[in-house]
């Protein structure tokens, strides 16, 4: 069996520091270790095992084979996720989940190079093993869903029936500092993810990529992605990276390359931060639009990458910081790309973070590590009323608190909004390991039968909707290699 030794001996010096404090190792959270709990693809290559709410996977190998041991591994949460998927796409569009699988083959196959092809291939067929239906194009479909909901449909929905539908693209809050920002003067990263709970609340696993060829990349993501999506990820090669997604953004060029086979490429095969936004650029779709923010480890340099269709900007510093909100400050993807993006209204969840995110850069200034980051990242301020006031304008965001009484371009008390926190900094990356807290970054906890009875007029996602309640703060690390 494999076996991480670092992590037996980091779980050791932390019990050993709570010994010395007379604190229960409960109260401080730890980094992973192997234990007999743990689950292994048929190959033995393959690992998963659960900590505070969080899926930990390790696969590695051939295209075919790390697809596999991925597929047999997240099995029952994949045919979860698909048949919640092909319900609630039909709920919220009007349109079969078939429909969608026709247009992701449609799409995305003749952009398909035959290592993402393979290991896409290699997900359905050990999910099958594992007992579950599903086909390789609808592992393929999952891995597109929010380019094909959020940014095909609405222009083709305009185009069939007279009406655009704008999508919701108020995902994430994130900041990345570095120099006389950070106390050591390395970089520090930080992200939650925001969703519809619906779909966020799959978004507790990490992922230790270790591909044949090219750089091993560690992540959080979903099961069944080759990608992060919720991109919050590190790669051996120094490359520390995440993002938040361009509110109001409208653009799509359907004969391109998608996100998440661009950012993959990105990931596996980028040496540095100039390689990773031109792999980024290159026959870029316009889909899932996001404000990257980058760093790299060996050098301690940042990088705001914006990216739209028509339209890129790239900021970078070794001193400073960047902060991610859900609008773009290039003005050329934010005036002729978007639509409302809420920039400069401090009503709205991306002009009140913009504003707040900046306030705590510059409060924290020479103190951000990693657990400042914590704090900044489950902040509760609300700048617009001035108070504590968990709600959509927070940094750690609360839609189903939210009456949107100041913003009527949201419905009340939707279930959406922040659904975990990760941090990490220069040691860290350097290990590819980062700090992750699932459910909240502040540890809020969310009832979801509590919350349809309170609004129900979301009684119809009853049975969609899991509870998350409150988890530790948890350190995880990639695997080691060495054979017992």
């Amino acid at each position: 069996m494999q076996i991480r030794k670092q992590l037996f001996a980091a779980s050791a010096l932390v019990l050993a520091i709570a010994a010395i404090l007379g604190t229960t190792s409960s109260a401080i959270p730890q980094p992973l270790a192997h234990s007999e709990e743990l689950q292994t693809s048929p190959d033995g290559k393959g690992y998963r095992q659960e900590q505070d709410g969080w899926i930990y996977l390790h696969i590695e190998g051939e295209p075919y084979e790390r697809g596999y041991q991925y597929g047999y591994l997240v099995a029952p949460e994949l045919a979860e996720i698909l048949a919640n998927t092909k319900d609630l796409t039909f709920m919220e569009t009007g349109m079969e989940w078939e429909f969608f699988v026709e247009q992701a083959k449609e799409q995305f196959i003749p952009h398909l190079d035959k290592e993402l092809e393979e290991e896409i291939k290699g997900i359905a067929a050990g999910a099958q093993e594992a007992g579950t239906e599903v086909t390789w194009e609808e592992v393929l479909t999952w891995n597109g869903y929010e380019e094909l909901l959020g940014y095909w449909w609405p222009n083709q929905q305009a185009e069939w029936y007279g009406q655009y539908v704008p999508q919701d693209q108020d995902h994430c809050s994130a900041f990345v500092a570095t120099g006389s920002y950070t106390r050591d003067g390395e970089v520090v990263m930080a992200h939650n993810s925001w969703d519809q709970f619906t779909h966020g609340q799959d978004m507790n696993e990490i992922l230790d990529l270790q591909p044949a060829e090219g750089h091993r990349m560690f992540m959080q993501s979903m099961p069944g992605l080759i990608a992060s999506f919720t991109d919050f990820f590190v790669t051996d090669a120094g490359i520390m990276g995440t993002e938040t997604t361009i509110g109001g953004y409208s653009q799509y060029d359907a004969d391109e390359v998608p996100e998440f086979l661009r950012v993959r490429r990105a990931m596996q095969y980028a040496d540095d931060l100039d390689g990773w936004v031109e792999a980024m650029k290159k026959e870029n779709n316009g889909g899932y639009a996001n404000s990257w923010l980058l760093a790299d480890q060996n050098t301690g340099e940042i990088i705001r990458f914006e990216l739209g269709l028509k339209f890129s900007a790239v900021d970078r510093t070794q001193d400073g910081f960047f902060v991610g909100f859900n609008a773009p400050t290039d003005p050329q993807i934010r005036n002729l790309e978007c639509a409302n993006t809420g920039y400069d209204d401090i009503r709205t969840p991306m002009g009140a973070r913009r504003v707040r995110l900046t306030q705590l850069m510059e409060q924290y200034r020479g103190k951000i590590d990693i657990k400042n980051a914590k704090k900044i990242i489950a902040d509760h301020y609300d700048v617009y009323l001035e108070k504590v006031n968990p709600g959509s304008r927070t940094v750690e965001g609360h839609y189903e608190l939210d009456a949107f009484e100041y913003w009527p371009a949201r419905l009340p008390y939707a279930p959406q909004g922040a659904v975990d926190g990760k941090v990490m900094d220069s040691d860290l990356a350097a290990d590819l390991s980062f700090w992750a807290r699932w459910g909240s970054s502040s540890g809020m906890a969310f009832d979801a039968d509590e919350h349809l009875i309170k609004h129900p007029q979301w009684d119809h996602l009853e049975g969609y909707l899991k509870d998350r309640p409150t988890e530790p703060w948890a350190l995880f690390t990639a695997w080691e290699e060495e054979t017992h």
